[in-house]
């Protein structure tokens, strides 16, 4: 009985152990290339799919969330006696008023009245929000696109995933003038829109003790942008 109590204690403290490690997983990993780019490969297994398309109120673009078709894994038999069957869903993503959210590997643009369509970015990409700033577009007659997303496997996995540091881009409606604004390898905490300046602002936290990890030592920075700046300038401000 004593050693199956002990037994228990050690699988238990195993168990504990990986959980801690999983939690502890660093959004970053360093090393010999440290500051280079690294890019995820390709899951050529998945299979690409594609949402109806998506107009934004007051535009000319209609938007295509592009994504992975999602199997799901059940543990009921089915009537031939398989252990398990799939559950497959054709949804990639979800749509309300001025904002597309998923797990989306793309955003495809076709002009109303084309049948041309023109992807946002020929890289590997997770795209997790994509809003459109309707009202102050309106005001600066220029229409623009807010998406946070994964565009480096930072913490090489090789994938992207939600382990890996979140980011912020812009771009026209259209899809062209697809920008990065927040630097290399600091998480984007949060971004939101001051209508009456017409400027966004974000905050993102940089890893400066380079434990891989964003903790309470890190350093958070805070940023604007004058969206009527045709080069959508980053510029820092000091709030503290």
């Amino acid at each position: 009985m004593r050693g199956s109590h002990f037994v228990f204690i050690g699988i238990s403290l195993l168990l504990l152990a990986a959980c801690k490690e999983d939690i502890e997983k660093p959004k970053v990993i360093y090393g010999a290339s440290k500051g280079v780019r690294e890019t995820a490969k390709v899951d050529t297994t998945q299979i690409e799919i594609a949402d109806l398309p998506i107009q934004m109120e007051g535009t000319n673009y209609l938007i295509h969330p592009v994504g992975d078709l999602n199997v799901f894994e059940k543990g009921s038999k089915n009537r031939y006696g398989s252990s398990s069957v799939n559950d497959v869903s054709f949804t990639i993503s979800n749509a309300s008023e001025n904002e597309i959210t998923g797990y989306l590997q793309n955003l495809k643009f076709q002009k109303i009245g084309s049948d041309s369509i023109k992807a946002l970015t020929d890289k590997t990409v997770l795209i997790q929000t994509a809003t459109y700033l309707k009202d102050v577009s309106a005001k600066i007659k220029r229409q623009i696109m807010v998406y946070s997303m994964m565009d480096m496997d930072t913490n090489k996995d090789g994938k992207l995933d939600v382990s890996d540091i979140t980011t912020l881009y812009l771009s026209d409606i259209s899809g062209e003038n697809f920008t990065k604004v927040s630097p290399d390898f600091q998480e984007l905490i949060d971004w939101n829109l001051i209508e009456s300046q017409k400027r966004l602002y974000f905050r993102t936290v940089e890893d400066t003790n380079k434990n891989g990890k964003f903790d309470s030592k890190d350093v958070v920075h805070y940023n604007y942008i004058d969206l009527t700046n045709k080069d959508w300038k980053v510029e820092s401000y000091n709030p503290i």
